[in-house]
């Protein structure tokens, strides 16, 4: 019943809605006719989705669950051919502490590992710290607090596949180190008000009701060198404020390396935990001392198990 009542008021307002811009900490925001209309604590809530940890920790709670996978990862040339691919299918074992992965189907075409069975291409690289096990792996967790600093005291290479799967995976958030653009991450600082317009509505998200929050650059301010994050939309759950998926690109070019990445994440719940469901990338990225790599690829989630 609360439902149906929801839906209908969010049809009425549909129909003659007018957003309107409320300031919160001296920031604007846009809330849609249906949050003003239905009193709803947005600053409250604008506060706890400006600190959310829920999207990282989802990616964190697949260290300690069992669970199968589709993998479907594709190198690209230039006119968009495929160079090297790989799909597989995988069963990550979860047993006391520790967790192991078994093949249970692979084909692998191109060069998409070197001679010694390594990984050629960066980007399988960060999707195998993702999704991938190699040998036993013990003493983990899903803890998110203090993984930033974690990774900050890593060097070389290592270092730099952490920030990138920061980059790619945690949109949003400041990350330290990454020359030219760290302090342009962090889309809730006094600069990034200046850039970004945001909005919160409600809408239906696989037949739920749910919040959206999306983040988009100001149309006056699109072609600034400052713009990393061309577009986020999240959706959580109006109960728990868990998010349900997220759209995200990025974008930037320097002198040294350029990115053009966009990603949808749909995630799940498994006995109380939110998890990826399906993820779908697509991205063309530079680096200092790599090949430029234009990759595709899709990880489909199922069979999760503590």
């Amino acid at each position: 019943m609360r439902r149906l009542f929801f839906v209908f008021l969010l049809v009425s307002f549909r129909s003659f809605s007018q957003d309107t811009s409320v300031i919160i900490d001296e920031h604007r925001f846009t809330l849609s006719e249906v949050v003003v209309r239905n009193h709803f604590d947005y600053r409250t809530l604008l506060a706890q989705i400006k600190e959310d940890t829920t999207f990282y920790k989802a990616f964190r709670n697949l260290h300690i669950l069992g669970f199968s996978s589709y993998n479907d990862i594709k190198m690209l040339d230039k006119k968009g051919g495929v160079l090297a691919s790989l799909y597989s299918k995988t069963r990550q074992n979860r047993s006391g502490n520790c967790r192991t992965m078994d093949v249970l189907e692979e084909k692998v075409t191109g060069n998409f590992y070197d001679r010694k069975g390594d990984y050629n291409y960066m980007t399988p690289e960060l999707y195998a710290g993702l999704f991938f096990t190699k040998g036993t792996v013990c003493g983990e967790n899903n803890i998110v607090k203090g993984r930033l600093q974690s990774y900050t005291a890593r060097k070389g290479m290592e270092k730099h596949k952490e920030q990138l799967k920061m980059l790619f995976f945690n949109p949003g958030k400041k990350i330290p180190g990454i020359p030219f653009i760290g302090n342009k991450l962090d889309l809730y600082d006094e600069d990034a008000h200046k850039l970004y317009d945001y909005k919160l509505d409600i809408q239906e998200y696989h037949g739920e009701l749910c919040y959206v929050f999306s983040i988009t650059p100001k149309e006056e301010e699109a072609r600034n060198d400052r713009i990393v994050v061309d577009q986020m939309v999240t959706w959580f759950d109006m109960k728990t404020l868990s998010v349900l998926a997220r759209n995200y690109s990025l974008s930037y070019k320097a002198g040294v390396y350029d990115f053009d990445v966009s990603m949808d994440v749909e995630m799940t719940k498994f006995e109380g935990l939110t998890v990826p469901r399906v993820l779908r990338y697509k991205g063309n990225w530079d680096v200092i001392f790599k090949k430029r790599e234009r990759a595709v690829f899709t990880a489909t989630l199922f069979d999760f198990k503590k």
